[in-house]
């Protein structure tokens, strides 16, 4: 044959005669099983064989009907008798079918009552833990507030007990501080604390100033150059030692007119390239500032 024309066909048209074969053979075996029908089961029913009876005993054999019980009826009155039709008679409905149906419905009722007491209870549970966890979080706002008060509470008796007091005003200082006879501490409450005299503030050229170091003179002093164009006031709080050397300068404190990260870093460094006249009797560490004044230019 023509489409046998080649080894692999011949050996292909083998393969599938044999497997077809096979086939057909386990479908005769197997998928051709003929199943016996099932048993027939059921619950006899006893129509009755009269048209008339009375009574709650069911007779389990048929009754005859009494002759004196049948009236003739003859074929002329049979004609004349309406048609009668049989009514589907209803099914009384028992105690125990009215009780089942009640039971239901409680049953419905009941359940569905109980989901909505679950949805209720797991809402208010929800509510309640919302609630726990704001005032959670509003103690804790609370408590992180007050304890960073009195940080700064504490640093600042800490700053007032190294600059002498200066915040105290119960008027029980000692000492005294001035350039008049009188004895006194010499100086205005609204005034500028990091001015270079008594009178007035400093001035709002370029350079550094303003350093309220009592009783120190300045040794030596520098200046480091912007990077950036801005003008402005930067006010670096210094720690000095004993020996005026500065230990520690924080910039950008209070009266500083211009917070640029590119002043604040060149004013630090000005802090520390300042220094002062060593002094045994001076405190272990002096608080004081630096003005650095920075013009555009420069």
């Amino acid at each position: 044959m023509s489409f046998l024309d080649t080894r692999h066909k011949k050996k292909s048209f083998s393969l599938t005669v044999f497997l077809l074969s096979a086939l057909l053979l386990l479908l005769f075996y197997i998928g051709l099983t003929y199943m016996d029908p099932p048993i027939e089961n059921g619950i006899t029913v006893n129509f009755g064989s009269m048209e008339y009876g009375s009574g709650r005993v069911q007779p389990k054999e048929k009754i005859q009907p009494q002759q004196n019980e049948t009236p003739e009826v003859t074929e002329e009155e049979a004609e004349q008798l309406p048609e009668q039709t049989e009514e589907p008679i209803a099914e009384p409905i028992t105690p125990e079918k009215e009780s089942e149906k009640v039971l239901t419905q409680e049953s419905e009722e009941s359940i569905l009552i109980k989901q909505q007491a679950e949805a209720k209870r797991k809402a208010e549970e929800a509510a309640r833990k919302v609630k726990e966890e704001a005032e959670r979080v509003e103690r804790a706002r609370q408590a992180a507030a007050e304890k960073a008060r009195l940080e700064e509470e504490a640093k600042k008796k800490k700053l007032d007990a190294l600059m002498g007091g200066l915040n105290n005003s119960d008027g029980t200082a000692q000492g005294s501080e001035g350039d008049d006879s009188q004895q006194g501490d010499k100086g205005q409450l609204n005034g500028d604390p990091y001015a270079t005299s008594y009178y007035g503030s400093p001035g709002s050229g370029s350079g550094t100033g303003g350093y309220g170091l009592n009783g120190r003179s300045l040794a030596n002093q520098g200046k480091v150059q912007q990077e950036c164009n801005e003008e402005g006031r930067v006010v670096v709080r210094i720690v000095v030692d004993r020996n005026g050397k500065v230990i520690e300068a924080t910039p950008g404190v209070k009266g500083t007119t211009n917070n640029a990260p590119c002043l604040l870093e060149p004013a630090r460094k000005t802090a520390f390239l300042h220094s002062w006249n060593s002094d045994s009797r001076a405190p272990s560490q002096q608080i004081g500032f630096v003005v650095v004044n920075f013009k555009l230019g420069e």
